[in-house]
Parts: structure tokens; sequence; C-alpha cells
């Protein structure tokens, strides 16, 4: 949890907007699938008992309702944004269209070590190498493949293999949203689909951009990860569509229930679990939303910038221990 103090405070569950009418027999499957790795000695009597109360929704709620306090750590309004796996083209090999490759982490970089920006990475410094992957047909696709961390690359044949987060060089994340708006962009909310567009539109300047984030993401492939199951997350478990959250770790512990009170042009009120991380995740009311695989989660993804309310669900041990009093 979060070294620097917080604000939190204790609700009950009727102060949850929409609590009543969830589905809390799929929040449980979700949150059951990575339960295991909670080993402290106040979640494991609980993902024992999880076991047990995924019958009906009424016994997954109750499970929640009894062993659980909501707390909200930080002050609201949240921000959430969606991220997806996308479904690109691609090749094995190099071709004159699929000529922008994802690759491998070099051997030589270890954890949190600093390596090389993305200038210089994305000037060739591994060419010929043989660290390349995969092949791809849009730079731009490479870029966004990196900030959502995972995909599928449809080959030639129709085959599809899957790809997932692999290491990275170790600087932060900084937002080329962001960015684009500091140069005087127009643009009011800039959306994933409008800096694709502008990169597109402007090649040079576009490429410049790209290099203004020096965060670079390298890849692995998931060759046992079969079709119908969601991409790696954080906790190296397959992630669920509006199920499965990114969080900062710092203040949202990994694995546990969050109640998303997402407002904004698609509202949401559901209970999700906390089982991805990102780069650009910071903060106690901070989380993207896993939006699920292909063109469509990508078009609303893309879209979601929105306020809100962000809860954790502690055990209660726990909860009241989060208070200044405690």
């Amino acid at each position: 949890m979060a070294a620097v103090p917080v604000p939190a405070q204790v609700l009950s569950f009727a102060d949850l907007q929409g609590w009543d009418s969830d589905d809390h027999r799929a929040a449980l499957t979700t949150f059951r699938t990575t339960c295991d790795q909670l080993d402290t000695a106040d979640w494991r009597p609980l993902c024992a008992l999880a076991a047990d109360a995924v019958g009906s929704d009424a016994a997954a709620r109750q499970f929640f309702e009894l062993f659980f306090r909501p707390v909200v750590v930080g002050t609201p309004p949240a921000l959430f944004t969606g991220y997806y796996e996308p479904e690109l083209a691609g090749s094995l090999t190099r071709t004159p269209r699929f000529a922008y490759p994802l690759y491998a982490k070099p051997p030589e970089l270890t954890e949190d070590q600093l390596w090389h920006p993305r200038s210089v990475i994305e000037g060739g410094i591994l060419r010929g190498r043989g660290l390349e992957l995969v092949w791809l047909d849009d730079p731009v696709e490479v870029y966004f493949l990196q900030v959502q961390g995972s995909g599928r690359i449809r080959l030639p044949d129709g085959r599809i293999i899957r790809v997932g987060y692999g290491g990275k060089n170790g600087h932060p994340y900084r937002s080329i949203g962001q960015e684009l708006l500091r140069r005087g962009a127009s643009m009011s909310d800039v959306s994933a689909q409008d800096i694709k567009a502008w990169v597109r539109a402007n090649p040079a300047a576009g490429r410049e951009l790209l290099n203004s984030n020096p965060s670079f993401v390298f890849f692995r492939k998931l060759a046992d990860l079969p079709a119908e199951s969601g991409p790696i997350g954080a906790m190296g478990r397959s992630i669920t569509t509006l199920r499965s959250v990114a969080i900062d770790p710092a203040f949202t512990p990994l694995g546990a229930p969050v109640w998303i009170e997402k407002d904004g042009r698609d509202p949401i009120r559901r209970l999700m679990v906390a089982q991805d991380t990102g780069g650009a995740i910071k903060g106690p009311q901070r989380a993207d939303i896993f939006y699920g695989t292909g063109w469509d989660a990508g078009e609303a993804a893309g879209r979601i910038k929105d306020g809100g309310r962000m809860v954790m669900l502690l055990p209660i041990d726990r909860a009241y221990a989060m208070l200044p009093d405690s």
C-alpha cells in the first residue's frame, strides 16, 4: 500500500450506486481467477470461502457483503480510461508491407534497468540481432500495442499468435496526448483515435511525437494461451472483459475487488477486480478498464476519459485499519 498517507473513508454497501443490480456472481468468478495469489492472513480464508459462494448471484453478493467493507482511498473524482487487446495483421518475416517489428527483450537488459530511450531503439540499435518476434504494417499500431501491452497478431495464412508484455526499458511513461496538447493542438479532449489520425497525417512530426515518450515495451509470445482467454495481466492470469481493471498498486492491492462508478456518456456501475497495472495508471483514484479484444473494443476503450468514483472492497479488519485514527 502507499507509503504517503492519503485520505480513506469506509462506506456501507448502501452507499454504492447500483450495487443491488450488478452481477455479483460474475464479479466473484473473476475475483477467484487470481484469489490464490493473495497469500496473507486476512485474504487467505476469504479465498477459500469464495469457492462456496459462486453458486448463485445471491450467494456471491452475500459473500462480498459479509466479509468486505467498501473503502474510498484518495479524493474523487476518479479518472477512468479504457484499454483493450488489439487484433492486428502481421507476418513472422519482414516483407515490403510488414516492416515494423515487435521486439523481444534483449538478454542483457535486467529488471528495472534504465536502458536506451525509445528514440534510440527506434533508430535501429536492435536491428539484426534476431529479436524480432513478428512484423506489423503500421508503426502507429506498434506504438499503441506497446501502450496496451498485449495483442493478437493475425498472420497471412490465418493463424493467430498472442503476444504479451515482456519487459521495458526502465524509462517513465509520458503521455503523447498531453504532449500534443502542450504543443498547441486544438483538440479539447485527445482520444487514441485522434492521436492515431494526427500521427498518420503528419509522419515526420508524428514520429517525433511518439519518441517524446521515452518508455519502450518489449514482448513475448504466449504460445499456451487459449484463444477464448483474455490477455495476461500483471498477476500472470488472463483478465476479463469489463470485469478487470488496471490500477496503481501503490494504493490498490492487486487482486482486490474494486467498485467502479464511471460517469460520462456510457456510465458503469460494476464490481471489477484489480488484476493489472500500467505505466500511465498513477494515483488512488485512477483505473484503466479492460474492454476486451478487437476493433470494437478498441473503439470503445479509446474514447473513455471519464470521472466518477473508485471504491476498493477490503477485508473488514484491513478496511478499518486504513482509517487515520486506527
